[in-house]
């Protein structure tokens, strides 16, 4: 059977090996990007390769060789086991690229387009659930691109941010239950954060974003772009289908860089309160992720545990990502099924 329509996932990306001289030319792409660091190029330049990569490189091996496997990156290796997974469930051909590192966009539709000669149409799926212009934007960016230089007789179709839909939810909010300790204290959402003028440049009225008190909790049409408002949504509907009670649960957001005003409330902060205030029992995890990594396996599982357990807590449980579990993999197959009308999605 010829295929015409295929899938493209696309994750982050890693570096090739924990080493200094692996991470450096994965934090040049990462870095600069400029919707990752937002400034004129002549400043990015400057910031990234004049200071960073003079000084971040060894520091980040060094947190990516505590967290390494013996098969390479997590976040590959897991990324790599969904596709797997989800490809058991569709018949659809399901690819699989990094915006940073490899395997590229270009080759992942490459490789589709090579194993499919009649492929036609192509749903990008960013592996985010919510939308922002470091992770969502520019994937859906750079493929678009890529799409148009290399691969014109291509058409691409692209997945909205999928932060509140039921099914996702449904698999999310089953994933925190299997892992949540009975006799927890409590559980913290943590997001990777963003600067807020990225939450303003986002906001398409101009007007709404950070501009009032509760702006995430009113109506607006900037919502469709706000990481803020989604990933604080996110948090109210995972709450709701578990039956959290109120005080038992917040939101917070992690892995800052720079002095411009981030996101708040920090996790780090957020974290050494509560042991402070007398949390004993603590458990995070991290949605803005659909596979474990650096961020969440070293700057959570390792640091965030750290400050925790330093500062009075007793017991802290991160909860793994969605990573390659059977049931969202059955989601991302049945919405491969959609897009190339195979079957309607049924629940997850």
């Amino acid at each position: 059977m010829k295929q015409t329509k295929a899938v493209l996932m696309v994750n982050l990306g890693s570096p090739e090996a924990p080493t200094k001289e692996a991470v450096r030319p994965y934090l040049d792409e990462f870095l600069m990007d400029e919707r990752v660091i937002d400034a004129p190029k002549w400043l990015r330049t400057f910031l990234v390769r004049g200071i960073i990569l003079n000084t971040r490189p060894k520091k980040s091996a060094e947190a990516y060789s505590s967290i390494w496997w013996d098969e390479g990156s997590p976040l590959i290796v897991l990324s790599k086991r969904l596709q797997a997974a989800v490809q058991a469930h569709t018949s659809v051909p399901i690819g699989l690229g990094m915006r940073y590192g490899q395997p590229s966009i270009e080759q992942a539709l490459r490789d589709l387009q090579e194993q499919n000669p009649a492929l036609q149409d192509v749903l990008l799926v960013p592996l985010y659930p919510h939308y922002a212009m470091s992770s969502y934007e520019t994937v859906v960016t750079k493929t678009r691109a890529v799409v148009e230089e290399k691969f014109p007789n291509l058409r691409l179709t692209v997945k909205e941010a999928f932060y509140q839909d039921p099914h996702y939810l449904e698999v999310l909010s089953r994933s925190i239950a299997e892992e949540l300790p009975e006799d927890y204290d409590h559980l913290l959402f943590s997001y990777h954060g963003i600067p807020e003028r990225h939450i303003r440049k986002g906001d398409i009225t101009k007007s709404h974003c950070l501009n009032y008190e509760n702006c995430c909790q009113k109506d607006s049409p900037a919502h469709h772009f706000c990481y803020r408002h989604q990933t604080t949504h996110t948090t109210d509907l995972v709450a709701e289908r578990l039956k959290l009670p109120q005080a038992k649960f917040s939101t917070s957001f992690q892995s800052r860089l720079g002095p411009d005003p981030w996101l708040t409330p920090f996790t780090d902060k957020t974290i050494i309160k509560y042991a402070q205030q007398g949390i004993k029992k603590l458990a995070v995890v991290c949605p803005a992720f659909v596979s474990d990594c650096l961020e969440t396996l070293e700057e959570i599982g390792e640091e965030a545990k750290e400050f925790f357990l330093e500062n009075g807590g007793e017991e802290f449980t991160l909860i793994p990502c969605l990573n390659d579990r059977e049931d969202w993999a059955q989601l991302l197959a049945h919405w491969a099924d959609e897009f190339a009308g195979v079957k309607e999605v049924q629940g997850a």
